[in-house]
Formats: structure tokens, C-alpha cells, sequence
């Protein structure tokens, strides 16, 4: 297995389980599509492949965007933020975002009250 690049290991902040947030944003609607984690191998794997790869707190395996329901990711751009401690893929989503088939995880709101005055 390829060792994880110096140049990108230097630019990022790995929380205390090797991980890093993934935010997913669909490349020209600029919707938010969802929220999952990498580590330096889900990552080095998405870089290599442009399938978006992830890491499964829950499952602890990786998982390919796509594998089993054909709702695929082709990854166009990955960002680090300016902490280095969150990364943003840029994607063209086919299929639902979702995995309750809504086209993003995001489509559950929560009321914001307005102050008075």
C-alpha cells in the first residue's frame, strides 16, 4: 500500500481517532449533500480513485460512496479548511445523497427563534 503523501499529511489536523470530517458539496448546485469521516487511507484512496471513499465509525471499514446502491460521488476537488482540521469535497452526485433517498442529509429544520427588538 502506497505510503500517504508528506505533503498532504503536513496539511492536516487527524482528530484523536485518525479521522477528519468530510463535508460533501455538490460540484455545480453548491448543495450540501452530507457529512461523513475520513482517515489517511479513505482519503489517499478517494485522491487516487476519485470515488468518494469514507471510514465507518459505525461498520469500521471503508465504504465507497456508491458500492452497493449506485448513488456515486465522482470527486472533482478536495479543500482543506483553514485549520486543516475539515475537508471539502467538491462531487457530482448521481443518485440520492442520502441514504433514506432524500438527494441530501440535510433536509430536516430546526426553527430559529428571533430576538425581540
Amino acid at each position: 500500500m502506497p505510503e500517504f503523501p508528506p505533503h498532504i499529511e503536513a496539511l492536516l489536523q487527524f482528530n484523536a481517532d485518525g479521522l477528519v470530517p468530510a463535508v460533501v458539496q455538490a460540484r455545480e448546485s453548491g448543495d450540501v449533500l452530507m457529512l461523513a469521516w475520513m482517515d489517511r487511507e479513505a482519503l489517499r484512496r478517494t485522491l487516487t480513485t476519485q470515488r468518494a471513499t469514507y471510514w465507518s465509525r459505525s461498520r469500521q471499514e471503508y465504504w465507497v460512496k456508491g458500492e452497493t446502491s449506485g448513488h456515486t460521488q465522482h470527486v472533482h476537488e478536495v479543500r482543506v479548511d483553514c485549520d486543516g482540521d475539515a475537508l471539502l469535497l467538491l462531487v457530482d452526485q448521481t443518485g440520492a445523497a442520502c441514504h433514506t433517498g432524500h438527494p441530501s442529509c440535510f433536509f430536516t429544520g430546526i426553527e430559529v427563534s428571533r430576538a425581540a427588538g
